[in-house]
């Protein structure tokens, strides 16, 4: 069948099951060749076949058994309801939507509703790297022909990001000691689903990945449902959240597939100094060890510190970084975020950039409104929002870490970005508790203050606060942990002095 150029060469037998091989090429081919072929001779045709099973044995799969939220998990297991004499104050979640205190900037909502009014973002998004987009010039004609055949449509799986967005985050992130290009961006849905594309793009099931401890639970929770062994190096309260170097290197086998680093830090509100990245670096170059960056955090650190991208700072370790919207633009819900790759000397080379196009292919790719808007979303949020934002942040983490500071039987270690504050718990003093989480757990029933126990995080006898809640709100949090304190505070035993020296 000739239907002129570009061409499209078929063969349709009347069977039932259908394959497809679509002829790419590095550089798009003039001639798109799709050969379908049905059945191909191979395999059973459908019928009454003698391997029909006697009965229904539908069982979950052994993926799904070995995906586990511990958050959720420990979240689910408190039994306890608020004291209905105090309205609830919730210092658990970070989203930064919560309680409408911190709205996003006016270009990014502008930038949403002129995307959305303009009707040219209500289908699939092209495809990532030339070779698919000139393979969308002949969707058309392809997607006929399979209509025709009855066949359901391959091509939607190919779609990924609009190059013009990817040219964007290249763009913005860009720099001398760190050059990105679009081909370097794969736009994800959210951070969560550029981590998750990460580690299975890095890691094969028996494996094993080293991730902070305290650290964000998703990491553990991806990558046991991959099969993945996960190490925990430990970071240091008494040092701000620093790594413990020599115990993280300890861990390092040959079976290693990556670094985890999230700077500045969930839960930990930590922010890693540029001496600290580079001693990192220096472990991950010694070992041959590439890092995944969970940088969604990026650029809020508050003014006293300084942010530095560890790509920026890397000379011969490959990075993933991953980032997105939801933290410093404030819209955690419009699910936009990116994969960064760093590769100047060619590590990771064409078969990880190719497998983070195939898994990003397992999906349709993030919302194509969000992509719309995302041109203006980065040029022209106004560095007022930012500044308001890092400033009330800030704020809040002075009043929380002060106020607590006073308190008997409890340490905050004070942030330096992020949203978080990391709170640690003098378990000796407080012996009618077993551990930080019934301690959490007591604070809610008794005082309707609600904040996250860090065993959530694999680090016991602490408590993460969430800090962007309304000042006043802060205020009053701080008041009724301190009274909990109070109350249950116990002085050493056999000391006379039950009173502590704060």
């Amino acid at each position: 069948m000739d239907v002129g150029p570009p061409a499209l060469c078929t063969s349709f037998p009347a069977m039932e099951s259908y394959l497809i091989h679509v002829n790419g090429k590095t550089s798009p081919p003039s001639i798109l060749d799709v050969h379908v072929s049905l059945n191909g001779g191979k395999g059973p045709s459908l019928g009454k076949g003698k391997n029909r099973k006697a009965h229904w044995a539908v069982r979950a799969s052994e993926m799904s058994k070995r995906t586990f939220n511990p958050i959720r998990a420990i979240v689910d297991s408190m039994k306890v309801e608020p004291n209905h004499q105090k309205p609830l104050i919730s210092l658990s979640i970070g989203d930064p939507t919560v309680f409408g205190n911190l709205p996003p900037d006016d270009e990014v909502i502008q930038a949403m509703k002129e995307a959305l009014d303009s009707g040219q973002y209500n289908g699939y998004a092209p495809s990532v790297g030339k070779s698919w987009e000139m393979l969308s010039m002949y969707a058309a004609p392809i997607l006929l022909l399979l209509q025709k055949s009855n066949m359901p449509t391959l091509l939607g799986i190919l779609y990924t990001g609009y190059l013009s967005c990817r040219e964007v985050v290249a763009g913005y992130y860009t720099c001398p000691e760190a050059p990105l290009e679009a081909q370097d961006v794969i736009l994800t849905s959210g951070c969560s689903q550029a981590i998750e594309l990460a580690l299975a793009v890095l890691a094969n099931p028996g494996q094993n990945i080293l991730v902070p401890r305290p650290g964000f639970s998703l990491y553990k929770t991806l990558a046991q449902s991959l099969g993945i062994e996960v190490k925990f190096y430990n970071l240091l309260p008494e040092k701000s959240w620093e790594i413990d170097l020599k115990q993280m290197e300890s861990l390092v086998d040959d079976k290693t597939a990556c670094l985890i680093v999230n700077n500045p830090s969930n839960p930990c509100g930590s922010v890693f100094s540029k001496s600290h990245l580079q001693k990192i670096l220096a472990v991950a170059s010694r070992q041959c060890v590439p890092i995944l960056a969970d940088e969604i955090y990026a650029d809020m650190v508050f003014e006293d510190c300084k942010y530095e991208s560890l790509a920026k700072l890397s000379t011969n370790v490959p990075i993933l970084s991953c980032g997105g919207l939801a933290k410093r633009w404030l819209v955690p819900g419009w699910r936009m975020g990116w994969i960064l790759i760093h590769d100047r000397r060619e590590i990771f080379g064409k078969e990880i950039r190719d497998g983070l196009l195939r898994l990003s292919q397992r999906i349709l790719g993030p919302c194509t409104v969000v992509q719309g808007a995302l041109s203006r979303i980065l040029r022209q949020t106004s560095p007022e929002f930012y500044h308001n934002t890092l400033s009330f942040l800030k704020s809040n983490a002075d009043l929380c870490y002060d106020a607590l500071s006073t308190v008997c039987g409890l340490q905050p270690v004070r942030p330096s970005g992020a949203m978080y504050l990391m709170v640690g718990i003098q378990m000796e003093h407080f012996p009618e508790f077993e551990n930080d989480v019934e301690f959490t757990e007591r604070l809610i029933a008794e005082q309707s203050v609600f904040c996250l126990p860090a065993t959530c995080f694999e680090y016991p006898n602490f408590f993460r606060v969430v800090i962007t809640v309304p000042e006043e709100m802060m205020v009053e949090a701080c008041r009724r942990i301190q009274q909990f304190c109070e109350r249950h505070y116990e002085g050493a035993e056999g000391s006379q002095d039950l009173e502590c020296d704060k």
